[in-house]
């Protein structure tokens, strides 16, 4: 420790002992390097103590500097010292309460609150005038007070910055947010140290350097206390279909894990949407109804009081379990949580590692995680799964680099805040790890699209947000003002309504597109509840609860995830012991007939090979490729080699495809051998290619709606009178269409196209997928039958089709008839 006879370590450790703990080495190392002056980067399990790391450093600094303990009382609250970022509202409560702990018990003259989305508007008052010494908050209410004309005042005390849960915020344009924020700390506040706290990720010091921004690299990595041991294992189906298919939600499973919950403790059920969340959640309780009120859900839509008892009853251990999606996945304190259960694929290796955590959320318990298929194929991915986490197979979290929507956010955000000058800002800009390759050309684009509109809106007097008057750029605007702060962030999402009882009540939020197509009468399932709708009021869905036992699930707005490339690497592993004949565990076994059927019918993917099967059936030609590169992967994919085989043939293809691989169905019959020969899986002009099989204009043109909604070119309403999903494509499309036209070089479109193949398509992975199958075999076979592998990807394809049947008409049709052929071949 830097001051041997510390006064503060030794209050620290007999708070720590009055609780029956001892301070870990990674806890009083970093207590250490805060108190020399050093920033860095937490890397730890969850579970083991990183939220009393870098904060009790800085609580030892100051009892050290003020050891009369009896002018405590007598002194006025410490100015603000302390400022934590929190990637989700729903952690704010808990961290504060936690962080509060300490320094309550320890009497110290500090103010600890919280600034959320949620913090009554008397609260922000207040703070706006005078910070508390220690404010947890987002990333958007950390803008916001930035915005502050006083801003400038606010922070000038400030001595540590702590960012939690940063892997979840490296990689997306919050992250690139907060980075902004940070440079802007650091030069309100000089001297001021920031440190971040991390579990699960691959790039840990990628993610440091990211944090502390270009030209800090000198900032430490602490690693945690040693990796918990984590329990993976499997809910076997007592059933399994020889013919697996995606997309259903499991619901055979139910009793299963209705059997789990029973076992005592308390559980937390995930799942990966939030009408996965609500189906799961109405289903176990009509198995169980003597469980109401032992049982809950949790998800982004429901009304936060519903959320926070939610959080608080399962903290007390008054809960025998909650069926969750991601709202549950960071850092809150849950220590009665026994077990932990993730319905469906996990889709990456961090997810379900840190979701495993939520379990033995103590130091030294062992943290359990059981998958709960809902397909037979996501058997097989736990196994893959367990496997990446033994050998520690983390993904990494690619950090954005130079979004300009989200600089040319912040900069109208710095210029309410007081202001800026052009060489100044672009240093602090330059600082971070986003923009330190920002060129002066950028810059002065950026700037001048502020002040004037650029060169197709300079017409328009709402587009010249910033003026620039002696050098310094301010907003003098009061509408530009107010429009800016209650749109700044970067989470596009459709509009909401309220959804409240007819005689008062909030129940929560659902997208304005689902309420849209609601009839007076219909019902549906929200909250756990049937409920009946009768109108829409001043942006308020009003209902009334209804004795229906059914009812339509709300539609959430959200992508589907694709497999990870680590996953998906760990499945093909996987696979490739199968096709050797190696069932080594119980998830492998349990699948061994459908593997066989597998076999007998075609082949099963080896490592460096492709499997690539050609099936005629009366609706056609297929061709089943699995590359097993994930769907965002297989969406460019097939579209590509769609068009590389139309350049042969006159030919119109039906397109389906998953995580696992991808269908190609046309009425005529390819010559595959032969295309493959002339280069149908070939790296050279891939891009190209790429270009003519896709409508890459139109695909900027979606993207751009989030692009101009960031940078501010699109105003989403006020709240409470929000626009509708289709208003903001309109609107931006409408922008996008003028900029292409008549100001073709705007960086605003470059950076569309960009983001469109490297996020949308994964560019980067598509070419990798590409050239793995080039240098590799591809294996061609000749199936009687859709095997097990392709029959998922023609359920996705049945999905697009309209017709009498319901979808479970149809597939358990198609699964008759299959069977029958396997049983007629003896399978």
């Amino acid at each position: 420790m830097a001051r041997r006879n510390s006064e503060g370590l030794a209050r620290i450790t007999a708070w720590f002992e009055s609780r029956a703990w001892r301070p870990f080495p990674f806890q009083r190392k970093v207590w250490r390097e805060v108190l020399d002056g050093r920033s860095g980067l937490v890397h730890a399990a969850t579970g083991t103590g990183k939220t009393y790391a870098p904060v009790l450093g800085e609580v030892i600094r100051w009892i050290d500097d003020n050891p009369d303990t009896e002018a405590w009382n007598r002194k006025r609250p410490t100015p603000h010292t302390i400022l934590w970022i929190t990637p989700l509202r729903a952690l704010a409560a808990d961290t504060t309460r936690q962080l509060a702990e300490p320094i309550d018990e320890l009497g110290l003259p500090w103010r600890v609150e919280r600034r959320t989305g949620d913090t009554s508007s008397s609260v922000k008052a207040r703070q706006n005038r005078k910070l508390p010494t220690l404010l947890v908050t987002t990333p958007e209410s950390l803008e916001v007070l930035i915005s502050q004309k006083k801003s400038p005042e606010l922070f000038t005390s400030l001595r540590l910055v702590v960012v939690d849960e940063w892997h979840e915020l490296l990689g997306s344009k919050r992250g690139t947010l907060v980075e902004l924020a940070l440079a802007r700390l650091r030069r309100l506040a000089p001297g001021v140290q920031t440190w971040g706290l991390s579990a699960t990720i691959g790039n840990l010091d990628q993610a440091r350097h990211v944090l502390l921004g270009d030209g800090h690299t000198e900032g430490v990595a602490v690693r945690g206390a040693r990796s918990k041991k984590v329990v993976i294992d499997t809910m076997i189906p007592k059933r399994i279909d020889r013919f697996p298919w995606a997309g259903h939600l499991g619901m055979s499973m139910v009793p299963q894990v209705i059997e789990a919950i029973a076992e005592g403790g308390s559980s937390l059920i995930f799942t990966n949407t939030r009408a996965q969340t609500e189906r799961w959640y109405q289903a176990i309780l009509e198995e169980r109804p003597e469980w109401a009120g032992e049982i809950a859900l949790h998800h982004g839509s429901l009304d936060r009081d519903t959320r926070r008892w939610v959080e608080a009853a399962l903290a007390e251990g008054s809960l025998r379990a909650v069926v969750s999606t991601s709202t549950l996945d960071l850092g809150v304190d849950f220590a009665p949580v026994d077990r932990v259960m993730q319905v469906g694929s996990p889709k990456g290796v961090a997810r379900l590692v840190q979701r495993a955590g939520r379990s033995g959320h103590r130091p030294g318990r062992t943290s359990r995680v059981t998958a709960v298929p809902t397909n037979a194929f996501e058997i097989i991915e736990s196994a893959a799964a367990r496997d990446a986490v033994r050998q520690e197979e983390i993904e990494p979290r690619i950090p954005y680099d130079r979004p300009l929507d989200v600089l040319l956010q912040h900069m109208v955000t710095v210029a309410l805040g007081g202001g800026f000058r052009y060489d100044d800002y672009l240093r602090e800009v330059r600082s971070t790890w986003a923009f330190r390759n920002l060129s002066e050309e950028e810059y002065r684009w950026a700037l001048a699209f502020l002040t004037t509109g650029g060169e197709a809106l300079k017409g328009y007097p709402e587009y010249r947000r910033v003026v620039e008057q002696d050098g310094l750029y301010t907003v003098e605007d009061k509408t530009i003002a107010k429009r800016h702060r209650v749109s700044i962030g970067t989470i596009l999402s459709d509009a909401r309504l309220r959804v409240k009882y007819m005689r008062g009540g909030d129940i929560g939020a659902l997208d304005e597109s689902f309420i849209s197509r609601l009839r007076h009468g219909d019902t549906f399932i929200f909250a756990g509840r049937t409920l009946e709708f009768v109108r829409i009021k001043d942006m308020t869905a009003l209902v009334r609860r209804s004795t229906a036992k059914s009812g339509t699930v709300p539609r959430f707005g959200g992508a589907r995830l694709p497999v990870s490339e680590e996953l998906a690497e760990a499945i093909r592993v996987r696979l490739d012991e199968i096709a050797e004949g190696k069932y080594r565990d119980a998830e492998s076994r349990a699948l061994r007939p459908i593997f066989d059927l597998q076999r007998k019918w075609s082949a099963i993917p080896r490592l460096g090979m492709t499997l690539l099967e050609r099936v005629k059936s009366r609706r056609g030609h297929h061709l089943f490729l699995y590359p097993f590169a994930g769907r965002s992967v297989h969406e460019g994919l097939g579209a590509l080699l769609a068009w590389r085989l139309a350049q042969h043939q006159k030919v119109t293809f039906t397109i389906a495809h998953n995580d696992y691989g991808i269908e190609l169905l046309s009425k005529d019959q390819i010559d595959i051998e032969r295309r493959i020969e002339e280069g149908l899986f070939a790296t050279e002009g891939f891009g190209e290619d790429l270009d003519r099989a896709l409508n890459r204009t139109e695909m900027a043109r979606r993207g751009f709606r989030e692009i101009a909604r960031i940078s501010g070119l699109v105003f989403p309403g006020y709240p409470g009178s929000g626009k509708t999903a289709r208003q903001m494509q309109a609107s931006s499309g409408l922008i996008f269409d003028v900029l292409e036209r008549y100001d073709p070089e705007n960086l605003l479109l470059a950076q569309a196209r960009r983001e469109t193949l490297e996020r949308g398509l994964e560019y980067g992975r598509m070419e990798r997928t590409l050239q793995r199958i080039e240098r590799g075999e591809v294996r061609i076979t000749t199936a009687p039958k859709q095997t097990p592998l392709g029959f998922p990807l023609s359920v996705e394809r049945l999905r697009e089709q309209i017709g009498s049947e319901t979808l479970a008409e149809r597939i358990r049709r198609m699964v008759e008839g299959l069977e029958k052929r396997a049983q007629r071949d003896g399978s």
